[in-house]
């Protein structure tokens, strides 16, 4: 375990990082020890960093939960992040390309919390009766860590590469489709990229909610009502580039379009 100083000045590296908007050197190469618990305890500090000036958390984001994924990244277990609310774009959106590094997009599905989640043994039914309203989302990743040879404890200290999110489409209720068959078409610049069901985060999308909100508990806390929760993307990380438009169809959810700037 790092101890507390350790801690901290990693917090303030990544918010130096952020600030700057660079990469720093990957972690686990500096601190070959350092666990998965050193990593959230990292992001905890890094989110409080943010909280004390004045952001408001407003959801959680689960990361690596598909095979797509998994395979992309060469992590096999998923993670968490904490998402606040300078964070969230509404569709349409232009975003400024210069404001992340490493920019990807993903395709998700953001469940919308009616009831808290919370106690540690937390099921996919549990997450079906708490929720308000499923709504398409992308996710927008963004890396401040060098991406070679990264590992899960890297992915976890820097908020599980969160960058942004942008909603739109259509919200419907957890009974209105059958989520596991939820398709997108991801274009970029009216081309195809990636296509993919929602089926691939672990069989239905909200096992990965139920996941997050009993890993929550292993560290204190829980999913609250109101909260936003990305579930996990199903399709590969797509890189964009500055002047790019994003386009995701989700069928008879709608669409999601951004332009990054």
């Amino acid at each position: 375990m790092l101890d507390p100083q350790h801690i901290e000045a990693i917090a303030e590296e990544l918010v130096q990082a952020d600030r700057d908007r660079t990469t720093v050197p990957r972690l686990t190469a500096r601190y070959p020890g350092m666990s998965i618990e050193d990593a959230y305890a990292v992001q905890a500090r890094w989110a409080r960093r943010r909280s004390e000036a004045g952001h408001r958390v407003i959801g959680h984001k689960i990361g690596l939960t598909s095979r797509a994924m998994q395979s992309a990244t060469g992590i096999t277990e998923p993670d968490y992040g904490v998402i606040f609310e300078d964070q969230v774009y509404e569709n349409g959106a232009v975003v400024p390309f210069d404001h992340y590094s490493n920019v990807r997009i993903e395709v998700e599905l953001a469940f919308v919390l009616e009831q808290p989640l919370k106690g540690g043994q937390v099921t996919l039914f549990d997450v079906l009766d708490a929720t308000k309203y499923v709504v398409p989302a992308l996710e927008i990743l963004n890396s401040h860590i060098e991406m070679a040879n990264r590992t899960v404890v890297d992915t976890i200290s820097d908020n599980a590469a969160l960058g942004a999110m942008v909603l739109g489409g259509r919200p419907v209720a957890v009974d209105a489709v059958d989520l596991r068959w939820v398709s997108a078409l991801l274009y970029r610049n009216q081309t195809v990229e990636e296509t993919g069901v929602a089926a691939g985060v672990l069989n239905h999308p909200a096992t990965g909610v139920a996941w997050l909100a009993n890993k929550l508990d292993q560290h204190d806390s829980g999913l609250e009502a109101g909260e936003i929760v990305l579930a996990g993307s199903f399709t590969r990380p797509m890189w964009v580039e500055r002047g790019d438009t994003v386009h995701a169809d989700y069928g008879t959810l709608g669409a999601i379009t951004c332009r990054f700037e």
